[in-house]
Protein backbone atom coordinates (compact mmCIF):
# COMPACT_ATOMS: atom_id res chain seq x y z
CA UNK A 1 0.00 0.00 0.00
CA UNK A 2 1.78 3.28 -0.82
CA UNK A 3 2.08 5.76 2.11
CA UNK A 4 0.10 9.31 1.21
CA UNK A 5 0.28 11.93 2.91
CA UNK A 6 -3.25 14.17 3.34
CA UNK A 7 -3.22 17.73 3.66
CA UNK A 8 -6.56 20.17 3.88
CA UNK A 9 -5.82 23.41 5.49
CA UNK A 10 -2.69 25.85 6.05
CA UNK A 11 -0.48 25.87 8.79
CA UNK A 12 -1.37 28.88 11.77
CA UNK A 13 1.52 31.29 12.66
CA UNK A 14 4.17 29.88 14.64
CA UNK A 15 7.29 31.62 16.45
CA UNK A 16 9.58 28.27 17.10
CA UNK A 17 13.26 27.18 16.96
CA UNK A 18 14.10 23.58 15.47
CA UNK A 19 17.02 21.92 14.72
CA UNK A 20 17.44 20.21 11.00
CA UNK A 21 19.20 16.56 10.47
CA UNK A 22 23.08 16.28 9.62
CA UNK A 23 24.46 17.22 6.48
CA UNK A 24 23.93 14.29 3.82
CA UNK A 25 26.71 16.05 1.39
CA UNK A 26 28.89 15.96 4.72
CA UNK A 27 28.01 12.31 5.85
CA UNK A 28 28.36 10.34 2.95
CA UNK A 29 31.90 11.88 2.58
CA UNK A 30 32.64 11.48 5.95
CA UNK A 31 32.18 7.92 5.79
CA UNK A 32 33.94 7.35 2.54
CA UNK A 33 37.21 9.21 3.86
CA UNK A 34 36.55 7.45 7.20
CA UNK A 35 37.10 4.10 5.12
CA UNK A 36 40.54 5.51 4.11
CA UNK A 37 41.98 6.93 7.13
CA UNK A 38 44.47 4.21 9.45
CA UNK A 39 42.45 3.41 12.57
CA UNK A 40 39.09 4.59 14.14
CA UNK A 41 36.98 7.38 13.19
CA UNK A 42 33.78 9.39 14.86
CA UNK A 43 30.94 11.08 13.47
CA UNK A 44 28.10 13.10 15.48
CA UNK A 45 25.38 14.09 14.46
CA UNK A 46 25.75 12.03 11.22
CA UNK A 47 22.67 12.10 9.05
CA UNK A 48 20.56 8.57 9.78
CA UNK A 49 18.75 8.53 6.25
CA UNK A 50 18.74 5.57 3.79
CA UNK A 51 21.36 7.22 1.51
CA UNK A 52 24.03 7.56 4.48
CA UNK A 53 22.95 4.49 6.11
CA UNK A 54 23.94 2.72 2.62
CA UNK A 55 26.95 4.03 1.95
CA UNK A 56 27.90 2.40 5.62
CA UNK A 57 26.77 -1.05 3.87
CA UNK A 58 28.33 -0.66 0.79
CA UNK A 59 31.86 0.07 3.31
CA UNK A 60 30.96 -3.40 5.12
CA UNK A 61 30.85 -5.08 2.01
CA UNK A 62 34.28 -3.83 1.29
CA UNK A 63 35.51 -5.33 4.62
CA UNK A 64 35.38 -1.67 6.60
CA UNK A 65 33.84 -2.16 10.13
CA UNK A 66 31.29 0.21 11.57
CA UNK A 67 29.52 0.71 14.63
CA UNK A 68 26.25 3.28 15.17
CA UNK A 69 25.81 4.31 18.29
CA UNK A 70 22.40 6.07 20.47
CA UNK A 71 25.28 9.62 19.54
CA UNK A 72 27.68 8.77 17.31
CA UNK A 73 28.82 6.67 14.28
CA UNK A 74 32.10 4.40 14.48
CA UNK A 75 34.34 3.94 11.50
CA UNK A 76 37.23 1.45 11.58
CA UNK A 77 39.15 3.07 8.90
CA UNK A 78 42.00 0.53 7.10
CA UNK A 79 44.02 2.64 4.66
CA UNK A 80 44.18 3.68 1.12
CA UNK A 81 44.96 0.29 0.28
CA UNK A 82 42.81 -1.94 2.90
CA UNK A 83 39.61 -2.76 1.01
CA UNK A 84 39.64 -6.69 0.93
CA UNK A 85 36.17 -8.06 -0.82
CA UNK A 86 35.13 -11.05 -3.20
CA UNK A 87 35.29 -10.78 -7.07
CA UNK A 88 31.76 -9.48 -8.12
CA UNK A 89 30.66 -8.26 -4.98
CA UNK A 90 27.35 -6.30 -4.90
CA UNK A 91 26.74 -2.90 -3.83
CA UNK A 92 23.61 -1.08 -3.86
CA UNK A 93 24.08 2.39 -3.79
CA UNK A 94 19.28 3.24 -3.47
CA UNK A 95 18.71 6.20 -4.35
CA UNK A 96 22.04 7.95 -3.62
CA UNK A 97 23.88 9.60 -6.40
CA UNK A 98 26.78 10.73 -4.14
CA UNK A 99 27.43 7.43 -2.87
CA UNK A 100 27.13 5.74 -6.56
CA UNK A 101 29.31 8.10 -8.04
CA UNK A 102 31.89 8.71 -5.27
CA UNK A 103 32.53 5.38 -4.55
CA UNK A 104 34.27 5.04 -8.32
CA UNK A 105 37.08 7.16 -6.87
CA UNK A 106 37.38 4.79 -3.41
CA UNK A 107 37.41 1.90 -5.80
CA UNK A 108 40.40 3.11 -8.25
CA UNK A 109 42.80 0.67 -6.88
CA UNK A 110 40.72 -2.30 -6.06
CA UNK A 111 42.07 -6.10 -6.57
CA UNK A 112 38.70 -7.25 -7.76
CA UNK A 113 35.63 -6.42 -8.97
CA UNK A 114 32.36 -4.78 -7.73
CA UNK A 115 28.77 -4.46 -9.40
CA UNK A 116 27.11 -1.42 -8.60
CA UNK A 117 23.28 -0.95 -8.74
CA UNK A 118 20.99 1.24 -7.70
CA UNK A 119 17.24 1.72 -6.74
CA UNK A 120 14.46 2.43 -10.11
CA UNK A 121 15.22 6.10 -10.25
CA UNK A 122 19.52 5.58 -9.84
CA UNK A 123 19.07 3.25 -13.08
CA UNK A 124 18.01 6.09 -15.04
CA UNK A 125 20.70 8.53 -14.77
CA UNK A 126 23.77 9.13 -16.25
CA UNK A 127 26.98 8.13 -15.10
CA UNK A 128 29.13 9.18 -17.87
CA UNK A 129 30.50 12.11 -15.97
CA UNK A 130 32.46 9.75 -13.73
CA UNK A 131 33.28 7.13 -15.64
CA UNK A 132 35.42 9.49 -18.29
CA UNK A 133 37.91 10.68 -15.83
CA UNK A 134 37.67 6.90 -14.20
CA UNK A 135 38.91 5.33 -17.42
CA UNK A 136 41.52 8.06 -18.11
CA UNK A 137 42.79 7.17 -14.52
CA UNK A 138 43.19 3.35 -15.24
CA UNK A 139 40.08 2.06 -13.84
CA UNK A 140 38.16 -0.39 -15.73
CA UNK A 141 34.52 -0.19 -16.42
CA UNK A 142 31.82 -1.89 -18.17
CA UNK A 143 28.44 -0.67 -18.06
CA UNK A 144 25.09 -0.58 -20.61
CA UNK A 145 24.95 3.01 -22.30
CA UNK A 146 26.94 4.37 -18.61
CA UNK A 147 23.79 3.47 -16.46
CA UNK A 148 23.18 1.14 -14.00
CA UNK A 149 24.51 -1.96 -13.35
CA UNK A 150 27.80 -1.19 -14.09
CA UNK A 151 31.12 -3.43 -13.50
CA UNK A 152 33.90 -1.90 -11.55
CA UNK A 153 37.69 -3.13 -10.83
CA UNK A 154 40.70 -1.05 -10.33
CA UNK A 155 44.06 -0.62 -11.52
CA UNK A 156 47.19 -1.37 -9.80
CA UNK A 157 48.94 1.78 -11.61
CA UNK A 158 46.47 4.30 -11.75
CA UNK A 159 46.92 7.34 -13.56
CA UNK A 160 47.19 11.00 -12.32
CA UNK A 161 45.34 12.88 -14.88
CA UNK A 162 44.90 16.92 -15.67
CA UNK A 163 40.89 17.18 -15.80
CA UNK A 164 38.71 19.73 -17.11
CA UNK A 165 35.82 19.80 -14.87
CA UNK A 166 32.82 21.89 -16.93
CA UNK A 167 29.39 21.09 -15.56
CA UNK A 168 29.68 22.49 -11.42
CA UNK A 169 29.75 19.09 -10.48
CA UNK A 170 30.90 18.88 -7.05
CA UNK A 171 30.05 14.77 -7.56
CA UNK A 172 32.61 14.43 -10.10
CA UNK A 173 35.51 16.62 -8.62
CA UNK A 174 35.20 14.56 -5.00
CA UNK A 175 35.03 11.26 -7.18
CA UNK A 176 38.27 12.12 -8.77
CA UNK A 177 40.23 13.80 -5.46
CA UNK A 178 39.10 10.03 -3.67
CA UNK A 179 41.11 8.05 -6.35
CA UNK A 180 43.74 10.74 -6.33
CA UNK A 181 44.17 9.92 -2.69
CA UNK A 182 45.51 6.23 -3.94
CA UNK A 183 47.50 7.81 -6.98
CA UNK A 184 51.03 8.43 -7.11
CA UNK A 185 51.90 12.17 -8.24
CA UNK A 186 50.31 14.80 -9.10
CA UNK A 187 46.53 15.06 -10.10
CA UNK A 188 44.86 18.37 -11.30
CA UNK A 189 40.94 19.64 -11.81
CA UNK A 190 40.08 22.76 -13.53
CA UNK A 191 36.74 22.94 -11.91
CA UNK A 192 33.43 25.31 -12.48
CA UNK A 193 33.14 26.21 -8.61
CA UNK A 194 30.52 23.25 -6.58
CA UNK A 195 30.18 22.24 -3.36
CA UNK A 196 33.40 22.35 -1.31
CA UNK A 197 32.71 19.95 1.22
CA UNK A 198 35.19 17.40 0.01
CA UNK A 199 38.14 20.29 0.01
CA UNK A 200 37.72 21.61 2.74
CA UNK A 201 37.81 17.80 4.92
CA UNK A 202 41.33 17.13 3.02
CA UNK A 203 42.49 20.58 4.18
CA UNK A 204 41.52 19.63 7.76
CA UNK A 205 43.38 16.23 7.53
CA UNK A 206 46.43 18.34 6.08
CA UNK A 207 46.07 16.83 2.92
CA UNK A 208 48.51 17.90 0.24
CA UNK A 209 46.33 19.47 -1.65
CA UNK A 210 46.30 23.04 -3.36
CA UNK A 211 43.59 25.46 -4.88
CA UNK A 212 43.80 28.72 -6.76
CA UNK A 213 40.53 30.88 -8.03
CA UNK A 214 41.21 32.55 -11.11
CA UNK A 215 38.31 34.50 -12.61
CA UNK A 216 35.25 32.23 -13.07
CA UNK A 217 37.36 28.49 -12.01
CA UNK A 218 39.68 27.10 -9.30
CA UNK A 219 42.65 25.34 -10.19
CA UNK A 220 42.68 22.23 -7.90
CA UNK A 221 45.73 20.07 -7.56
CA UNK A 222 46.50 17.04 -5.70
CA UNK A 223 49.70 15.23 -4.43
CA UNK A 224 48.61 11.07 -3.73
CA UNK A 225 50.03 8.34 -1.31
CA UNK A 226 49.47 10.12 1.89
CA UNK A 227 48.23 8.03 4.61
CA UNK A 228 46.06 9.88 7.41
CA UNK A 229 44.87 8.97 10.82
CA UNK A 230 41.58 8.12 12.18
CA UNK A 231 40.34 11.79 13.34
CA UNK A 232 36.57 13.00 14.64
CA UNK A 233 33.67 15.33 12.94
CA UNK A 234 30.56 16.84 14.51
CA UNK A 235 28.34 17.43 11.15
CA UNK A 236 26.29 20.71 11.08
CA UNK A 237 22.40 20.75 10.40
CA UNK A 238 21.93 20.48 6.40
CA UNK A 239 21.20 23.71 4.75
CA UNK A 240 18.94 21.53 1.70
CA UNK A 241 16.53 20.29 4.58
CA UNK A 242 16.55 23.80 6.45
CA UNK A 243 15.30 25.39 3.02
CA UNK A 244 11.69 23.70 3.27
CA UNK A 245 11.50 25.68 6.80
CA UNK A 246 12.99 29.04 5.26
CA UNK A 247 10.49 29.06 3.07
CA UNK A 248 7.67 27.67 4.72
CA UNK A 249 8.33 30.97 7.11
CA UNK A 250 8.65 33.28 4.15
CA UNK A 251 5.25 32.29 3.21
CA UNK A 252 3.38 31.93 6.18
CA UNK A 253 2.00 34.92 7.43
CA UNK A 254 3.40 36.28 11.06
CA UNK A 255 5.27 33.51 11.39
CA UNK A 256 9.15 33.42 12.77
CA UNK A 257 11.92 30.58 13.43
CA UNK A 258 15.38 30.20 13.99
CA UNK A 259 17.12 27.05 12.54
CA UNK A 260 20.18 26.14 14.96
CA UNK A 261 23.77 25.26 13.64
CA UNK A 262 23.00 25.08 10.09
CA UNK A 263 26.19 24.15 7.43
CA UNK A 264 26.31 27.47 5.65
CA UNK A 265 29.38 26.57 3.36
CA UNK A 266 28.94 29.68 0.77
CA UNK A 267 29.02 26.44 -1.75
CA UNK A 268 25.67 25.59 -0.79
CA UNK A 269 23.95 28.91 0.51
CA UNK A 270 22.69 30.34 -3.16
CA UNK A 271 19.25 29.98 -1.71
CA UNK A 272 19.99 32.45 1.17
CA UNK A 273 21.40 35.02 -1.46
CA UNK A 274 18.37 34.39 -3.97
CA UNK A 275 15.51 34.88 -1.38
CA UNK A 276 17.13 37.78 0.04
CA UNK A 277 17.32 39.72 -3.06
CA UNK A 278 13.49 38.68 -3.46
CA UNK A 279 12.96 40.96 -0.45
CA UNK A 280 13.19 37.36 2.67
CA UNK A 281 13.38 38.40 5.09
CA UNK A 282 16.74 36.35 6.51
CA UNK A 283 19.33 36.65 8.98
CA UNK A 284 22.52 34.75 9.24
CA UNK A 285 23.60 34.48 13.09
CA UNK A 286 26.33 33.43 15.69
CA UNK A 287 28.73 32.35 12.60
CA UNK A 288 31.50 30.45 13.06
CA UNK A 289 34.01 27.97 11.44
CA UNK A 290 34.70 24.29 11.98
CA UNK A 291 37.28 22.11 10.56
CA UNK A 292 37.06 24.31 7.29
CA UNK A 293 33.06 24.91 7.14
CA UNK A 294 31.24 27.41 8.23
CA UNK A 295 28.42 26.90 11.21
CA UNK A 296 25.55 29.59 11.83
CA UNK A 297 22.16 30.14 12.84
CA UNK A 298 19.01 31.42 10.16
CA UNK A 299 16.49 33.14 11.46
CA UNK A 300 13.75 33.80 9.06
CA UNK A 301 10.26 35.17 9.18
CA UNK A 302 7.23 36.29 6.58
CA UNK A 303 7.98 38.37 4.17
CA UNK A 304 5.23 39.58 1.99
CA UNK A 305 6.82 41.57 -0.75
CA UNK A 306 8.20 39.03 -2.74
CA UNK A 307 9.17 40.35 -5.92
CA UNK A 308 10.94 38.39 -9.09
CA UNK A 309 14.41 37.97 -10.10
CA UNK A 310 17.20 37.29 -12.52
CA UNK A 311 18.72 34.28 -11.20
CA UNK A 312 22.68 34.86 -12.07
CA UNK A 313 23.02 31.62 -13.83
CA UNK A 314 26.58 31.41 -11.77
CA UNK A 315 24.36 30.69 -8.30
CA UNK A 316 23.24 27.59 -9.98
CA UNK A 317 25.09 25.12 -8.61
CA UNK A 318 25.42 26.80 -4.98
CA UNK A 319 21.31 26.50 -4.89
CA UNK A 320 21.13 23.57 -7.04
CA UNK A 321 18.78 21.12 -4.96
CA UNK A 322 16.91 24.31 -3.47
CA UNK A 323 16.08 25.60 -7.01
CA UNK A 324 12.85 23.52 -7.67
CA UNK A 325 11.60 24.98 -4.29
CA UNK A 326 12.27 28.58 -4.98
CA UNK A 327 10.52 28.39 -8.58
CA UNK A 328 7.42 26.39 -7.48
CA UNK A 329 6.65 28.31 -4.31
CA UNK A 330 8.60 31.88 -3.72
CA UNK A 331 9.02 32.64 -7.65
CA UNK A 332 4.96 31.72 -8.11
CA UNK A 333 3.97 34.02 -5.18
CA UNK A 334 6.40 36.73 -5.97
CA UNK A 335 5.52 40.04 -7.53
CA UNK A 336 6.46 39.97 -10.98
CA UNK A 337 8.52 37.93 -13.73
CA UNK A 338 11.32 35.47 -12.61
CA UNK A 339 13.75 34.27 -14.64
CA UNK A 340 16.44 31.48 -14.90
CA UNK A 341 18.99 30.39 -17.21
CA UNK A 342 21.33 27.06 -18.09
CA UNK A 343 18.82 24.73 -15.74
CA UNK A 344 20.14 21.28 -17.68
CA UNK A 345 21.45 19.88 -14.44
CA UNK A 346 18.11 19.92 -13.01
CA UNK A 347 17.22 17.21 -15.80
CA UNK A 348 19.66 14.91 -13.91
CA UNK A 349 18.40 14.41 -10.27
CA UNK A 350 16.58 12.18 -8.98
CA UNK A 351 13.89 12.64 -11.60
CA UNK A 352 14.01 15.44 -14.56
CA UNK A 353 13.59 18.03 -11.58
CA UNK A 354 12.95 21.13 -14.72
CA UNK A 355 9.90 18.91 -16.09
CA UNK A 356 8.69 18.39 -12.43
CA UNK A 357 8.83 22.19 -11.80
CA UNK A 358 6.47 23.18 -14.93
CA UNK A 359 4.15 20.32 -14.45
CA UNK A 360 4.25 21.40 -10.66
CA UNK A 361 3.16 25.28 -11.42
CA UNK A 362 0.58 24.25 -14.25
CA UNK A 363 -1.28 22.60 -11.89
CA UNK A 364 -1.17 25.43 -9.51
CA UNK A 365 -2.28 27.96 -12.17
CA UNK A 366 1.04 29.81 -12.56
CA UNK A 367 2.05 30.52 -15.77
CA UNK A 368 5.73 29.36 -17.12
CA UNK A 369 7.70 28.90 -20.49
CA UNK A 370 10.70 27.00 -20.88
CA UNK A 371 13.15 27.09 -23.42
CA UNK A 372 16.68 25.42 -24.06
CA UNK A 373 16.80 24.88 -20.37
CA UNK A 374 16.35 28.56 -19.63
CA UNK A 375 12.59 29.09 -17.40
CA UNK A 376 10.60 32.17 -16.94
CA UNK A 377 7.69 32.20 -14.27
CA UNK A 378 5.08 34.67 -13.97
CA UNK A 379 4.28 35.08 -10.18
CA UNK A 380 1.23 36.24 -8.03
CA UNK A 381 1.39 37.18 -5.17
CA UNK A 382 -2.05 36.83 -4.91
CA UNK A 383 -2.27 33.87 -5.80
CA UNK A 384 -5.17 31.23 -4.14
CA UNK A 385 -5.72 27.62 -4.28
CA UNK A 386 -9.41 26.49 -3.85
CA UNK A 387 -8.86 22.97 -6.48
CA UNK A 388 -7.80 18.85 -4.93
CA UNK A 389 -4.24 18.41 -5.52
CA UNK A 390 -2.98 15.32 -5.94
CA UNK A 391 0.94 14.61 -6.14
CA UNK A 392 2.37 11.12 -8.00
CA UNK A 393 4.12 9.79 -10.25
CA UNK A 394 7.55 11.81 -9.47
CA UNK A 395 10.20 9.09 -9.25
CA UNK A 396 10.14 8.75 -5.59
CA UNK A 397 12.16 12.25 -5.77
CA UNK A 398 12.06 12.88 -1.67
CA UNK A 399 12.38 16.71 -2.66
CA UNK A 400 9.72 16.56 -4.63
CA UNK A 401 7.63 14.92 -1.78
CA UNK A 402 8.25 17.83 0.47
CA UNK A 403 8.07 20.71 -1.51
CA UNK A 404 4.23 19.39 -2.13
CA UNK A 405 4.08 19.63 1.57
CA UNK A 406 5.26 22.86 1.88
CA UNK A 407 3.02 23.96 -1.03
CA UNK A 408 -0.17 22.38 0.59
CA UNK A 409 0.92 24.12 4.31
CA UNK A 410 1.39 27.48 2.46
CA UNK A 411 -0.92 28.01 -0.77
CA UNK A 412 -4.02 26.24 0.20
CA UNK A 413 -7.07 24.59 -1.29
CA UNK A 414 -9.19 22.01 -0.78
CA UNK A 415 -6.83 19.19 -0.24
CA UNK A 416 -3.67 18.27 -1.07
CA UNK A 417 -2.82 14.11 -1.47
CA UNK A 418 0.74 13.89 -1.58
CA UNK A 419 2.21 10.09 -2.74
CA UNK A 420 5.09 8.20 -1.98
CA UNK A 421 5.28 9.82 1.92
CA UNK A 422 8.31 7.15 2.35
CA UNK A 423 10.69 9.21 0.10
CA UNK A 424 11.92 11.60 2.62
CA UNK A 425 13.67 8.64 4.39
CA UNK A 426 16.45 9.16 1.79
CA UNK A 427 17.59 12.19 2.99
CA UNK A 428 15.31 13.58 6.09
CA UNK A 429 13.56 10.91 7.89
CA UNK A 430 12.33 13.41 10.72
CA UNK A 431 10.32 16.19 8.34
CA UNK A 432 7.03 15.21 8.88
CA UNK A 433 7.21 15.19 12.73
CA UNK A 434 9.64 18.81 12.53
CA UNK A 435 6.28 19.79 10.10
CA UNK A 436 3.66 18.67 12.74
CA UNK A 437 5.82 20.37 16.09
CA UNK A 438 5.52 23.39 14.13
CA UNK A 439 1.51 22.59 14.41
CA UNK A 440 0.84 21.41 10.58
CA UNK A 441 -2.23 19.18 10.49
CA UNK A 442 -1.41 16.28 8.31
CA UNK A 443 -2.94 12.93 7.88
Amino acid sequence: MKKIAFISEKIKKYNKKIIVPGDKSISIRFILMASMAVGKSTAFNILRSEDVLNSLYALKKLSINFKINKNNCEIYGKGLNGLNFKNNTVINAGNSGTLARLIFGVLINSKNQIILKGDKSLEKRDFSRVIKPMLMMGQNIKSNNNKLPIKIKGTNFPRPIHYSESIGSAQVKSCILLAAMKTPGITKIDAIPSRSHTENMFKYLKLPIKIKKRKELEFISFKGMKNYKGFNYIIPGDISSASFFIVLTLLTKNSKILIKNVNVNSSRTGIIDILKKMNGRIKIRNKKIYKGEEIADIECEYSPNLKGIKINPLINSRAIDELPLIFCLVCAKANGISYAKNLGELRHKEQDRLKFVLKFLKMIGIKAIEKNNNLKIYGNPNLKLNGNYIVKNFMKDHRAFMLSCIAALTLGGKSWSIHDLDSINTSFPNFMSLLKNLGAKIH
